[in-house]
């Protein structure tokens, strides 16, 4: 035990000058470290050397070394000295010994939250090029390049509280994608309070592309909400169970200035007779009180292969400010299956706004602006992807895909809507580029509205260059 506490006390020195060096957030500094170090026996007068870093390691390596030789000249002298010294020799040097092992115990917890800084930031910087055969301006430009965002991540831990969160800035909004805080009940359950992801689907996105699937633009893909969530994990299954009391804005009554500004897709009101696509509702409404779940059931095969099939759905109240005027609903079943450096994957989804009044559909609001969805629908997604590690310059990774989406069966009729994402990211360093090929009819951003009757497709180039830090 004794050799054990010496050898214990070499390694916290000859480490020192190392830990000195740690610079970034929960950094032990050389007070900390010194005052550690008084404490060890015979090592108070290095504890300069150990500040002046490299320049007094050798010096520290001889003073330990003598160290050690020492105390074992001092072990041999003791079983020499008999019976009696062994009687009362030992418990003094056990009792510093163990002031010492605890002291280095304490010293590698102080280095451990040194280099493990609780919380960290990080982001992107995005800007894209844009074609539109719909847009006669822009095709008279050959098309316009614009800034697109910039956003913040915050993420890591205080203690046991998990945190994460994420802001973004666009040249005509700002808006809050997440933020939650969390605690890890064990290795398998995890639970997450605030403006945290809407368990459905395919996750973490059901798409490959910039433009995500149809299920984005009617709040089914990538959709946060305010509640509490409960997590399960394990490399088998995975398990979700959500209450949310109401969308990231605080509902249909939350103090915000304008209820469209916000990142993802939510219902805003009722689209009455008379009102076009795009207005301000006349009859603003919100979710409320919803409830969400989903479970998937993992399979790793053979030869790198995987699948995944799972269950989803989520229900709640429609409110217009003062009492419930309805109801929402929303069911979905998936699969993906990965076998080399392919992926596949499918889903069908159906929701349901069954409201207490008549109406042309329902309003959906994001990214500055309110569009028209049918009060109920069927969507099916088809994508597939093919990663391809390269070494070109700083290029990496090449990942090649085709992600389809089909909206029918819209109630109250009207033309289905259909995207076809023909694609390809490249990943370079910091960089991610989408190169993306769009052809639709009847989806948002690509010259039309879920709402719409449109039979022409349109046709959308985009180029998405990010970096992220």
């Amino acid at each position: 035990m004794k050799k054990q506490i010496v050898a214990m006390c070499v390694s916290a020195v000859l480490a020192a000058p190392a830990l000195a060096q740690v610079q970034q957030g929960g950094e032990v500094s050389a007070a900390q470290m010194q005052e550690v170090l008084q404490q060890m026996q015979r090592l108070q007068d290095r504890v300069e050397e150990l500040e002046a870093r490299l320049a007094g390691q050798q010096q520290v390596e001889k003073e330990v070394e003598e160290e050690v030789e020492v105390v074992a000249n001092a072990e041999q002298q003791e079983q020499s000295d008999g019976p009696r010294a062994e009687a009362v020799a030992p418990r003094k040097r056990i009792n510093s010994n163990t002031a010492l092992a605890a002291r280095v115990e304490r010293l590698e917890e102080d280095v451990e939250s040194a280099e493990n800084a609780p919380i960290s930031i990080g982001g992107a910087v995005r800007a894209q090029y844009v074609w539109e055969d719909y847009n006669d301006g822009n095709k008279d430009r050959v098309g316009d390049f614009d800034f697109d965002l910039l956003r913040l991540d915050y993420s890591g831990s205080i203690g046991d509280v998990i945190l994460s969160a994420q802001y973004r800035w666009f040249q005509y909004m700002e808006s809050v994608q997440h933020a939650w805080v969390g605690y890890n009940f064990n290795e398998n359950w995890q639970g997450q309070v605030g403006i945290t992801k809407v368990p459905f689907g395919i996750t973490p996105y059901n798409s490959n592309s910039y433009f995500f699937s149809s299920n984005f633009y009617v709040g089914l893909e990538d959709d946060h909400d305010a509640g509490v969530k409960l997590r399960y994990r394990d490399p088998e299954w995975d398990f979700d169970i959500a209450f949310f009391k109401n969308d990231e804005q605080g509902g249909v009554d939350g103090f915000v200035s304008n209820r469209e500004d916000r990142y993802a897709y939510d219902p805003l009101g009722v689209r009455l007779a008379g009102e076009g696509i795009y207005d301000t509702p006349n009859v603003a409404v919100g979710e409320s009180n919803s409830f969400a779940a989903r479970v998937a059931r993992k399979y790793a095969l053979d030869d790198g292969q995987s699948f995944e099939w799972g269950l989803s759905g989520q229900f709640g109240k429609m409110n217009d400010g003062t009492d419930d005027v309805g109801d929402r609903s929303a069911v979905a079943v998936h699969g993906v299956y990965s076998v080399d450096r392919w992926t596949f994957m499918g889903q069908v989804s159906q929701y349901d706004y069954d409201m207490d009044m008549a109406n042309n559909g329902i309003v959906v609001g994001a990214y500055a602006f309110y569009d028209t969805i049918p009060s109920k629908a069927t969507l099916y997604t088809a994508n597939i992807a093919y990663s391809m590690p390269v070494q070109f310059g700083p290029v990496s990774n090449l990942t090649f895909y085709n992600d389809y989406s089909l909206m029918t069966d819209k109630r109250g009729g009207g033309e289905d809507t259909v995207m076809n994402v023909l694609g390809v990211a490249v990943s370079a360093g910091g960089l991610y580029t989408y190169f993306d090929l769009v052809t639709a009819k009847n989806q948002p951003f690509i010259g039309g509205t879920m709402a719409g009757n449109a039979t022409d497709y349109n046709t959308r180039f985009n180029i998405n260059i990010g970096y992220y830090f």
